[in-house]
C-alpha cells in the first residue's frame, strides 16, 4: 500500500500501473464510509500477494488528482492497468464485493505467458510475445531497447510509433539517438559541452533533452533541466 500525492501519482500510479494492476481508493479523512472501505481493500489487496498494488489518496490533500478522475462522491475506487482505468465502483462495499473486483485485474493466462516471454528477453521470446499482444507497451520497449542495444536504432524507432508516448519510450528513443548509455561523469561532459549550443541549435537542444532522458538521478536530471531553461529563456 501507497499513500500517493498529486506530486508522486504519475510516477506511483500510472506509471506503476504499467508492471502490474493499481487500485486507487480515493478517500477523506472526514468520510464515514471511507474508514468502512478502506480496511477492506487493504486486505483483499495484501490477500494477491503483490499481483495487485493499492494507492491511497487523500482528495483533500491532493485536488489534482481529484480533479483528473472528476470525483463527485467517495469513497471512489479506480483500478488502473497499463497507465488506463480499466474498472471502479462508488461506495462501501462488501468484502466479497471487493474480493470480486480485484480478482477481475489478476492476469490473465495470455497474460502471464506474455510475461514469461518478456522475462526471457531474448529477440525470439519478446516477437512471440508481440505476436500475442502486438500494443503491450511493456513488450514493444523491451523488444525495441534489445534492438537498439544490438545496433538497430531505426528499426527499434519505428516500433516505438506503435505506442503512445511515455517516460519508457522516451528512454529507450533517447538511447537510440544518443548511442546508448554512459556513465554519469560521461553524461555530464556531453551536457555541458551541449549546453552552450543549445539556443541556436536544434540538434544539439535534442541531443541535451535526450540524454536527460538517460539520467536515473531525479535531482541531477532537474538541475540540468533547470540549466537548460536559464539558456532557452
Amino acid at each position: 500500500m501507497a499513500d500517493v500525492t498529486d506530486a508522486t501519482f504519475t510516477t506511483d500510479v500510472v506509471e506503476r500501473s504499467r508492471t502490474v494492476p493499481v487500485v486507487v481508493d480515493l478517500w477523506a479523512e472526514w468520510c464515514g464510509p471511507c474508514r468502512t472501505l478502506g480496511p477492506i481493500l487493504e486486505k483483499v489487496v495484501a490477500d494477491t500477494g503483490g499481483q495487485v498494488e493499492l494507492a491511497k489518496v487523500d482528495i483533500d490533500a491532493n485536488p489534482s488528482v481529484a480533479s483528473m478522475f472528476q470525483v463527485q462522491s467517495i469513497p471512489a475506487v479506480y483500478a488502473m492497468k497499463d497507465g488506463k482505468v480499466v474498472d471502479g465502483f462508488l461506495g462501501a462495499q462488501p468484502e466479497w464485493q471487493v474480493a470480486e473486483f480485484v480478482q477481475r485485474l489478476y492476469p490473465s493466462v495470455e497474460d502471464r505467458e506474455v510475461d514469461r516471454l518478456v522475462a526471457a528477453g531474448d529477440e525470439a521470446s519478446l516477437r512471440a510475445a508481440l505476436e500475442l499482444e502486438p500494443s503491450e507497451e511493456k513488450v514493444i520497449v523491451a523488444l525495441a531497447e534489445l534492438l537498439v542495444s544490438d545496433g538497430r536504432a531505426e528499426e527499434g524507432l519505428a516500433l516505438l510509433e506503435r505506442i503512445p508516448e511515455s517516460a519508457a519510450t522516451r528512454r529507450v528513443a533517447a538511447l537510440a539517438r544518443t548511442g546508448g548509455l554512459a556513465d554519469a561523469g560521461d553524461l555530464d561532459a556531453r551536457l555541458d559541452s551541449l549546453l552552450s549550443q543549445v539556443k541556436d541549435d536544434d540538434d544539439a537542444r535534442q541531443q541535451f533533452v535526450d540524454l536527460l532522458e538517460l539520467i536515473d538521478d531525479p535531482d541531477a536530471a532537474g538541475a540540468w533541466r533547470r540549466k537548460l531553461a536559464a539558456r532557452l529563456f
